[in-house]
Formats: structure tokens, sequence, C-alpha cells
């Protein structure tokens, strides 16, 4: 039937021209009997709503094979107020409807899927919420979906990547049933991913501030987000993604988990080429039907159908135009089995409406229940039932529903946006298969050239080495042009003009400023960023940050340098070892300690010598006072004695002293108490004396540098050392506008003393090689590195990179 159908749509344009006159004044064959349905859309779907038309349009100019034609009561409505909502539909009943079609927001549809089921009312729609509540009487349900549920085809899609983690995107409460449905259909501990983050975006603006949010925890790693949305928000957020200049791009993979890929991805706009996208689609254009359809659909003026005239159709306009056929199958399915099922709810006479009261008196629907009782459509639960059986091919595929009025046996087709590559198909998925990946030709997109050859390009530039630098002409010599410049933007400029063949001149901008917003100036900026502004350069090329606030202005190339804020400071003198440089191994809280445990040690040897008998001995006495020794037979008693401690406090600095200088002296302690204490006293010397000597040949021989300022802490704790940026650039709005506590106290440091911006790097760099060691200059770690390379070699940085930024090719917008 939908092949009958098809081929009829090749005449559609022409008979949409000619349907109010030329039919009017043919001889049609005898009327049949018309079929009324109503129809309600949201504000805002018009391209389902020339889908509908279109579809009723194919039908009743099929005059050779259909048995009845259709009329349509078209409501379209702009609240979800339920009051307003239930007049309407009470409105479409008592029409005398057979049946209803619609799309409309979730709020509106609980209301329309009540009154559906309520008065037995046949629904068809192209979708509804993810998860709707059946009848609490498990009877039949009047409402049927043309989109299938795709939660498992997600499922499977982030397997068959190898995916372990995804972050999960939604922008309405449809997606957040969607997730519920994916969480239900992992198994508990036998999964191989899992759900990382779940976020509810409004906007572009949510959906980029939390990716930056993502990439400022992990930046390296790889992120693979499924996004829940509709396609205009998919396209504006994968458009500001890849202009984001803080956002990868090879790292981030995106699943467009809904049916948006069956619109039209225009492979002009580059962004899209720029990262890597998967989706689903649910229309296959291979299909010599949908092709045929499609070059219908194409010649309509979107005029008078909007939505229409395009090369694609989007899915839910594609479910709408199959709802029609779906309706049209089963109403012809009652007809052929019973002809005369609805003839007493049809018009006979030609003159008649298309839709009248019968004249047998048959009721038609009353919403008014102020009798107590519902009056239900006499055909309602027939008509749906039938519903259940059709079986039909429509743009959307072989469409079947189960008992529950859900689609079964249906195909989404699992297609590929890679890097520089236009959209292919890697695999199918069904309810029944599964996934099953299929061969894909990646093709490569084509970049379009939009300059002009035969144009002189203005390229405005700025006087830093080493990226654009005055050249020294030779003896006899004379400059002329670009030939006048030197340097890696010179090169580049260079090269890239070779490979497009174009011609350029470089001009140095006239205030010798990189770009910043001025409101005194013509165009709001100054700098080069102003003369692109103002139209008198091309292009700029430059050692220029890419930021935010000049991105909306102009535009930016790729990054040819990606670099960081970083700290010049004046390199510090080499010191020498000095008279007391044996006293650098050890600090001098050590040398303190080992001073009072050398005290410590010898009142301690003295005492315990005081109090131990063993340290004390006898000594004999001659009549000069001299000890001496007795001689054989004399007795002791006959010569003067005395008892001497030879740990005097004196002995006792002395021997502490010997130990430590690893010399020792002519006595020692006799007593076990003296013995223990100078045990100890030796072992902690041997220590302490084999660390100094292996330590004071490096001190002595090893030159130091003392560096005052090791990172930004450092900085901000003193006020010794000033510190400053070039005033109106990139480093300086990052400092201006930072959030982050320590770089804010740093600007008001900066900011409240004036003088310790520069104008050029070229004075902040002499302010760093004059000052002594007690200015630091904040500037980008490229240029940083390259003046520490050149003479005299004076300067240093220091290893802190904040604020990664990128170097890039400009041009006017």
């Amino acid at each position: 039937m939908s092949r009958k159908i098809m081929e009829l749509t090749r005449k559609v344009v022409v008979l949409l021209a000619v349907l109010g006159g030329t039919a009017a004044n043919s001889n049609p064959p005898m009327p049949t009997e018309k079929f009324p349905l109503g129809a309600i859309f949201e504000q805002g779907t018009d391209e389902i709503q020339s889908a509908f038309k279109f579809a009723m349009l194919n039908h009743n100019l099929n005059v050779s094979s259909r048995r009845f034609e259709l009329q349509a009561y078209v409501d379209v409505i702009n609240t979800a107020d339920a009051f307003k909502l239930s007049r309407l539909i009470c409105n479409q009943f008592s029409r005398g409807v057979f049946a209803m079609l619609g799309a409309v927001s979730p709020d509106s549809f609980d209301t329309l899927h009540s009154y559906s089921n309520t008065f037995q009312m046949p629904f068809v729609t192209p979708w509804f919420p993810e998860k709707v509540l059946q009848p609490s009487s498990g009877a039949l349900d009047f409402a049927i979906s043309m989109r299938p549920d795709y939660y498992q085809a997600i499922i499977d899609t982030v397997r068959y990547y190898g995916w372990d983690r995804i972050i999960y995107m939604y922008d309405s409460h449809d997606g957040l049933l969607r997730l519920q449905q994916i969480y239900q259909g992992l198994r508990p501990g036998n999964e191989t991913f899992h759900v990382e983050t779940v976020k509810r975006i409004a906007n572009v603006s949510d959906a980029i501030e939390f990716l930056r949010t993502i990439e400022e925890l992990n930046r390296w790693s790889r992120k693979h987000i499924v996004l829940d949305c509709s396609t205009e928000l998919a396209k504006d957020i994968v458009v500001s993604h890849v202009r984001d200049i803080t956002l990868g791009k090879r790292t981030y993979h995106y699943l467009l988990s809904g049916l948006v890929m069956d619109d039209r991805w225009e492979s002009e706009v580059i962004e899209y080429g720029a990262i890597n996208i998967t989706g689903f689609r649910i229309v296959d254009t291979s299909k010599k039907y949908v092709k045929e359809f499609l070059d219908s659909w194409k010649r309509l003026d979107p005029a008078t159908s909007q939505g229409a005239g395009k090369e694609l159709i989007s899915a839910q306009a594609a479910l709408m135009y199959d709802a029609v056929f779906v309706l049209v199958e089963a109403f012809s399915k009652i007809v052929r089995k019973k002809p005369d099922q609805f003839r007493a709810y049809t018009s006979r006479s030609r003159g008649q409406q298309a839709f009248s009261l019968p004249a047998n008196g048959t009721r038609t629907m009353d919403c008014n229940m102020s009798k107590g009782w519902v009056t239900p459509w006499e055909h309602g639960d027939k008509i749906s039932r039938y519903l259940r059986k059709v079986e039909i091919s429509g743009l959307t595929g072989d469409i079947r529903f189960n008992e529950d009025g859900k689609r079964q046996n249906y195909t989404l087709h699992v297609v590929e946006m890679t890097v520089n590559s236009a959209m292919v198909k890697v695999a199918e998925w069904s309810d029944e298969a599964g996934l099953t990946p299929v061969m894909a030709k990646y093709t490569r997109l084509k970049t379009d050239m939009n300059y002009e050859r035969n144009k002189t390009y203005i390229v405005t530039t700025i006087i830093e080495e080493p990226y654009i630098m005055l050249r020294q002409p030779e003896p006899g010599e004379t400059l002329e042009g670009n030939d006048r410049f030197e340097g890696y933007c010179k090169d580049l400029a260079d090269l890239v003009a070779k490979k497009l063949g174009i011609n350029y001149e470089l001009r140095i901008v006239k205030d010798g400023q990189y770009g910043a917003e001025n409101p005194d100036v013509k165009g709001g900026w100054d700098g080069m960023v102003g003369e692109l502004v103002r139209k008198e350069a091309d292009i700029a090329i430059a050692s220029m940050t890419i930021t935010s606030e000049r991105e909306r202005v102009i535009d930016f190339s790729k990054p040819f340098m990606s670099l960081g804020i970083s700290i010049m400071i004046k390199r510090p003198v080499k010191q020498k070892p000095g008279v007391f440089s044996f006293l650098n191994p050890l600090s001098k809280e050590i040398w303190i300690c080992v001073l009072f445990s050398f005290v410590g040690v010898s009142v301690v040897l003295y005492i315990v010598s005081r109090f131990s008998p063993f340290e004390w001995r006898l000594v004999n006495y001659n009549d000069k006072g001299k000890p001496f020794g007795l001689l054989a037979g004399e007795q002791p008693d006959a010569v003067p004695q005395a008892t001497v401690n030879e740990f005097s406090i004196l002995n006792s600095f002395w021997f502490a002293l010997g130990a430590f200088m690893q010399q020792g002296c002519d006595i020692s302690p006799r007593s076990i108490s003296g013995r223990i204490v100078g045990s100890v006293w030796w072992f902690f010397t041997l220590i302490l004396i084999s660390s100094y000597t292996a330590n004071l040949a490096a001190f002595l021989t090893v030159e130091r540098m003392v560096t005052p300022i090791n990172s930004p802490e450092d900085l901000a704790a003193q006020t010794e050392v000033q510190y400053g940026t070039l005033i109106h650039g990139s480093t300086w709005d990052f400092f201006r506008k930072s959030q982050i506590t320590l770089y804010s106290r740093m600007w008001e440091y900066m900011n409240s003393r004036k003088h310790v911006f520069v104008k050029t790097y070229d004075e902040g760099i002499r302010r760093v090689r004059t000052s002594k060691g007690k200015y630091a200059l904040l500037i980008e770690s490229p240029k940083n590195d390259y003046t520490n390379e050149r003479e005299p070699c004076d300067t240093m940085k220091e290893n802190w990179v904040a604020g990664g930024r990128n170097d890039g090719w400009k041009e006017r917008l």
C-alpha cells in the first residue's frame, strides 16, 4: 500500500498548485465516505504540521485505490492550561471525529491522554513521554506512539565503543525518564560502563559551563557525553564547544541519544567536522520509496508548507507522516471487513459538508458529565484494536505494534561524524538482533577556500622578539616591504601565503598594542584587534593570546602555540665560599643544639664522676707536695696521702671536646656510669662528624644561588620584590578578572601600585635587569624562555605556569 502511495508523490507538487481550481472544475468520481480526524499541535511544530497535511493530501489524491477520504480539524495551541485544553478537546469530540492525532508537549499530553482513555478516543502521536502510566484498570490504552523505545540502543552503542563511563546531559523531563530506563536496562554488578555524571541543562551556556568544569578537573582524559536534547540545541552545543578555546576537541565524543541525526547536519558548518559525533537515524534514505518521498518533499514551497522544501525530513515529521497512514490502514481493514461500519456517521450528499450529524439521530460524543456517566466513542475500542494489527512500511521502516501499542521489529541506523569526515553509517540496531556493525565508508569533508588570489592582504603585527623583529641589512643592502622583517611569525606568514598563493603586506600596528576594549577608540578596541574591527587590516599575526573577549569581535585560527603565565626575575649573583663557610653543612639550629649537647655532656660527666667511688684514687705526697709512689718496705701511714678525682669540670670539657674532634685525651672514665656517658657522646659525635664531613666538600666547592621567589605564593606573601605585567595585555586581563583568591590578591597589589605595569615587554625586561632583584615581571612562558637564553643571560624563569592560553592567527569576522 505504501509503495502505491509513494508512486503518487511525484504528482503532488503539480496537484498542490492546481488543487483549488482544477479539482473544482474537473469531473471527480462519485463521492466517497469522508472520515473526520481531529489534530492538535503545539506551536513551533511547523514541519510536523506540514508532514501531516502532506500525508492527508497524498491519501486523498490516491483516487484509484482509496476507499474513503480524510477530513481534518486542526487546532494549534500555545498553552498547557488544562482547562483551555479540555475545552478544545471537547470541541474536537463534538465534531464527531473518528480519531485524534497530534504533537504536543508532555504537560499537554497528560490531559489529552486522560481524555483519550476516558472517552475511548484513539490517539496517535509521533511520540509521548518515555514513561506513560497505563490505565489503572488494566484496560486498553487508546494512545499509540509512533516513536519506538531506543534506550537499549544507547546502551548497546556505548558498549560497542567500549566506553567505561559516560556523562549524561539532558534538557527535559523526557530525557530524565530515558536515563531511568538506561539505569533499569543495566545489569547490576555485571556492566562494562557506568554513568559518571548527570547534568540537566536549559541552554547552550549551561552546557558549555558544565563542560568547562569537567575540563578543569581532568583535561586530558577522554570524555564520552550522551546528549539528550532537541536537534537545534544539540547543534548549538556542538558549534559552541568547537569554538570555545578552553575545551578540548579530540578528547570528546558525543552520542546524541535523541533521533536528531535525521535532520540535515550541514557539511559547510565546519564545526560539525571538528569533533566526534554519533547518533541514530530512523529514516532509511537508501530505500526507493523514501527517496521518492524526499524528492517530492524537497519540491514543496516553504512559504505555504513551513518546514518543508528541504532535502531531508526530521524524525518527528516522518513519524507524523507515518501516523496518518497507520490510521488509514486501520480504517481500511475495518471497512474491508465491514463496508458499512461507519456509513451512519458519514455524509452521502455531495452538497453537504464533509461531516454532518447522521439523519437517524445517532448521538455524537459529549464531554458533559453532569449526568454522572461518560459516553465513550462507539467505535473507539475497535479502531484501537485494529491499530495494533497494522503492518505497513513507512518512512521510518517497518511499522507494527505489540499488544501494548509499542513499536516492534524496527531498525535504527547508527551514524557517525568523525574529525574532518562526513556523516557515515557504522552500524544497525534492531529490537530483535541488537547492534550489528557495518562496513563504514568514510568521506573526507571538502574545505571551502573563500579568498581572493589577486588581492594583497594587509597583515598587522607588532614588534616582539622572536616573533617579529626588524631585520638588520647587510652592507650595501636595501630592505623593502616584507623583507624588512624576520622572525617566527614572518616565516609562518610566508609559508601560508605560499600555500594559498596569495600576496600580503606586513604593517606594524600604529599604537603598539595587542588589543583591548577601549570605549575611547573607534570600534571600541585598540591595538591589532581594533585595526581588524575597523577593517584597517585583513589579518593579524603575532603572539596575541586567544581570549573569549577577543573572540567576540574577531575570528581566530587554530592556535600555533600553547603557553601560560610565568615569572621572570633577575638571576641571583653566585655566592662564593666565605670565612665561615665551614658552618654551612649544618644549620644554625643544629649548631646550637650541638653546643648545648657539648656543655650538657661535660656537666653530666663531671657529676657522675663526683658521685662514683671508682673515679677517686689515693695519691701519696712527698715533702714537696708532689704525688709519688711508695718505696719497697715503706709503710703507707708514714707518707702523706690524699684522694684525687681526675674529672674536674675543666677536664670534663676537655674530654668531651677531644671526643668531638675525634682526637681523644689522656684521661678516660673508669666508672660504669662515666663510661656510659662517654660512649653515648662518642656515638653521637661519630654520626655527626661523618655527616658533616660528607657535606662539607660539596658546600665548599659548589657555588650556590639563592632565589628569593619560587612561586606566586612567595610573590603575594612579600612586599620587598615588586611585580607587574604588560598593561592592557591578556596577562593583565587575566589577573583583573580572576576569581581565585591568590590571583585576586596579586591584582589588588599591582592595581594599587600603577608604576609596576609596563607598556612593552622590552621595558619590563629592562626593568627586571636593572632592579637588582627587586622587580619581577609576569610574562608569557615562551617569551620568558627566549629572553633567558639571550645575552647577557641575567634573567631566569620560575617553574610556575598559570592561565594556559593559546596564540593563533587572527582574522576579521
